[in-house]
C-alpha cells in the first residue's frame, strides 16, 4: 500500500480503509496496527482510532482490549444470517422501487441488466458479479427508502466477501440471470407485489446456495 504524499482527511481515511477491507486488500482476521495505518494514510493515531471505531460499528472491525484491532471474520453461519436479514430489507426495497421508479430509472435498470447478460454470455462471472451488485444498489437508490438503504449498505459491506462465491456454484449463474430479469421486469411494469416476490425468490435461492457451502468463511 502506497504512502500518500500528503495526509488524508478523516473521511478519506475511513473510505480507504473500508474499501481495503471490503475488496480483500486487508484480509479477515488481519491485525490493524494503528501506527502502520497512520503511516500508510498520513494521519494521526487519534484519527485512525476514530476511523476504527466507525468500522467497528459497521461490523467490519473488531477490537479486543490489550490486543488491538483486526479485520472481523464473518463465519459461514453469520453470513447466512446476514443474507436472511438482507432478504427482508431487499424485498421491501423492491416493492418501493416498483412504486417509485421513473421512466429514467427503468432505463438505468435495463442498461445494467443488458450489460449483465453480455457478461454472463461471455462467461465473465467476475464482471457479472460486479453488475449484480450494481443492479441491487440501483434498485435501492430507486426505492428512495433511505433507512432501508442505509441498513442494507452496512449488511452488504459485511457480505461482499462471499457474494462472488455463490455465483460460481454449479448452474447458479444461469438461474441468477433469469431471477434478476424478473425483478427488473416487475419494476418496469410498476408491479410492487411481483417485484417483492421476484426479489424474495432470488434471495431465497442465493440463501440456499450459501447454506450448501461449507468452506471459505
Amino acid at each position: 500500500m502506497e504512502v500518500p504524499s500528503q495526509g488524508y482527511t478523516e473521511e478519506e481515511c475511513y473510505r480507504r480503509l473500508r474499501d481495503a477491507i471490503i475488496d480483500g486488500t486487508l484480509m479477515p482476521s488481519q491485525r490493524l496496527v494503528e501506527m502502520d495505518l497512520a503511516r500508510w494514510l498520513g494521519a494521526s493515531r487519534a484519527t485512525i482510532r476514530t476511523v476504527l471505531a466507525r468500522l467497528e460499528q459497521e461490523g467490519l472491525v473488531e477490537r479486543e482490549r490489550y490486543r488491538g484491532a483486526r479485520v472481523r471474520h464473518v463465519s459461514h453461519e453469520e453470513a447466512v444470517e446476514i443474507l436472511e436479514v438482507r432478504m427482508a430489507l431487499e424485498c421491501l426495497i423492491a416493492r418501493y422501487a416498483a412504486l417509485r421508479a421513473t421512466d429514467e430509472d427503468v432505463r438505468r435498470l435495463e442498461d445494467i441488466i443488458s450489460w449483465m447478460r453480455r457478461q454472463y454470455e461471455g462467461n465473465d462471472l467476475l464482471s457479472y458479479s460486479d453488475g449484480n451488485a450494481r443492479l441491487h444498489r440501483t434498485i435501492a437508490e430507486i426505492s428512495r427508502h433511505n433507512t432501508a438503504k442505509r441498513l442494507l449498505d452496512t449488511l452488504n459491506s459485511q457480505s461482499v466477501r462471499y457474494q462472488y462465491r455463490t455465483i460460481l456454484a454449479p448452474n447458479r449463474s444461469a438461474a441468477s440471470m433469469q431471477e434478476h430479469e424478473r425483478i427488473v421486469d416487475a419494476i418496469r411494469r410498476r408491479d410492487p407485489d411481483s417485484a417483492e416476490q421476484a426479489m424474495r425468490v432470488h434471495l431465497s435461492q442465493v440463501c440456499d446456495t450459501l447454506r450448501s457451502m461449507r468452506q471459505g468463511f
